[in-house]
């Protein structure tokens, strides 16, 4: 049958990785071992599911009655 509607996928999986923090080893090539910075601040977009939506516009379907 295949993935039904593999766009949305694809797009809320790209928005699902820019959320999560940076990685240690970023943050301590950045600024140093003597640099005490949260992971977060390294990160370009923040997004909560509280916040801010996304906007994927649903599927588009046939209507029914045209057959």
């Amino acid at each position: 049958m295949g993935i039904k509607n593999s766009n949305k996928k694809s797009k809320l999986a790209k928005k699902g990785r820019q959320t999560k923090w940076a990685p240690v080893w970023a943050v301590l090539r950045k600024y140093g071992l003597g640099k005490r910075i949260h992971p977060s601040a390294l990160t370009r977009h923040r997004r909560s599911w509280k916040r801010t939506k996304l906007h994927i516009k649903p599927r588009k379907q046939r209507k029914s009655h045209f057959g």
